[in-house]
């Protein structure tokens, strides 16, 4: 999930510094969801991960 945001991101970079503006803003939206949901499941797993006895 991470490397699917890292991904847009840099499409975003280098779709921004070609002049694509629209599609610039579309991977900087996809990015930032992505993101949320890697960080939402980041936090869920590290609360119900394996606890050792």
């Amino acid at each position: 999930m991470l490397r699917w945001t890292i991904s847009f991101i840099i499409i975003a970079i280098i779709a921004g510094i070609l002049g694509f503006s629209g599609i610039a803003g579309a991977a900087t939206e996809i990015a930032k969801i992505l993101f949320f949901i890697f960080l939402i499941l980041f936090i869920l797993s590290l609360l119900t991960g394996r606890k050792k006895v």
